[in-house]
């Protein structure tokens, strides 16, 4: 089989390109090399198979064009190259909007152009949902919660885009679910909770639970805005990439629709639950300044899954003490990959 990814040397990208080449697969990873850590991961992949690198930046149509076309007997596209943080959306929203509009635009006219019959599936957000701010939130000692959603928010659920980020991705994900429509092309798009797991390079608004794991491991400065016990259903890479599977290989069922892909219910984490995770590994109180809420933060998101198990067969598989456990012991022995780096900001929320 062949495989395109976009943004394939970031953190899904790298951790789902290294499965299908340990697979036998071939594997063109496309990507622009602008996050930090992707030449750590392009480095890592080297060796493992049969590994086409294209440097391509997707806000050129002409060069994505290209790939595609050379690429067009490709069985299976992801599509994960994106800018992933709300704030910088917020300061720079016209390059927000070219690289998560206009680059997957870019992607799905390649397809549609080049004549593919690939299944392509789109990283979306949950964020596309907005602020949810009628959905009442009960308060307990350690943790917020929904008051009258026990499964989770839906595909139902309304869209209501928030910040240029919502936006621009929010718009990607329905010109996923046009194409297909109008085009007929074989579009997937998964609407993805927190993603955590290996190779991941945290930063301010995107990655927080590694960003935690990995500035308690170094010593380094750590704010949390809000009172600590908003929640999200967070997700382990490997059970993401089962999904990924089960969608390529439901075939015609799927194609055309949007499935939430989170942890769920059974895998719901608060920044209080994370910290006291660490302290228990470390055997020590972490040192961390408290802030105020920041402008849009939500207290509590998380993904019903239903649909998914019932479309896909798929149900995540890590529990969240498992998972924090593989990454916290990954970090601990690549503490050489995180030292490298420029000075990360200190200030965490949730995003």
């Amino acid at each position: 089989m062949k495989v395109i990814i976009t943004g394939g040397a970031g953190f899904i990208g790298s951790n789902a390109a290294s499965r299908y080449l340990r697979r036998g697969h071939d594997v063109v990873v496309v990507d622009n090399l602008s996050r930090e850590g992707a030449r750590k991961n392009l480095a890592w992949l080297q060796g493992q198979g049969a590994l086409d690198f294209v440097r391509v930046d997707l806000r050129d149509a002409a060069a994505v064009a290209d790939v595609f076309r050379r690429h067009r007997d490709a069985d299976c596209v992801l599509h994960l190259g994106a800018q992933v943080a709300v704030t910088t959306s917020v300061s720079n929203p016209r390059e927000d909007f070219e690289i998560n509009a206009l680059g997957t635009l870019n992607v799905l006219e390649a397809m549609r152009l080049s004549s593919m019959s690939a299944t392509v599936i789109y990283s979306s957000t949950n964020k596309v949902y907005g602020e949810m701010c009628d959905i009442a939130i009960v308060e307990s000692q350690e943790r917020y919660a929904y008051k009258d959603f026990p499964h989770g928010i839906s595909e139902e659920r309304p869209l209501d885009f928030h910040s240029p980020y919502g936006c621009s991705k929010g718009s990607a994900d329905q010109y996923f679910v046009d194409y297909h429509r109008i085009y007929g092309l074989r579009t997937v798009v998964f609407r993805q909770s927190c993603i955590y797991g290996y190779r991941q390079f945290g930063a301010e608004d995107q990655g927080w639970l590694a960003w935690f794991m990995i500035a308690s491991q170094l010593g380094r400065p750590m704010t949390v805005f809000g009172d600590g016990k908003q929640i999200r259903d967070v997700l382990f890479i490997d059970d993401l990439l089962d999904a990924y599977d089960a969608a390529y290989g439901a075939g015609d069922r799927v194609v055309g629709r949007a499935y939430n892909i989170g942890g769920g219910p059974g895998n719901v984490l608060s920044l209080l639950d994370l910290l006291a995770y660490i302290e228990r590994r470390q055997n020590r109180k972490l040192a961390y300044r408290m802030a105020d809420w920041r402008p849009g933060d939500q207290k509590a998101f998380v993904s019903d899954i239903r649909r998914a198990h019932a479309d896909l067969g798929w149900s995540p598989k890590t529990t969240c003490e498992n998972g924090m456990g593989l990454l916290y012991d990954w970090v601990a022995g690549n503490l050489k990959l995180f030292e490298e780096q420029p000075s990360a900001p200190e200030e965490i929320g949730v995003p």
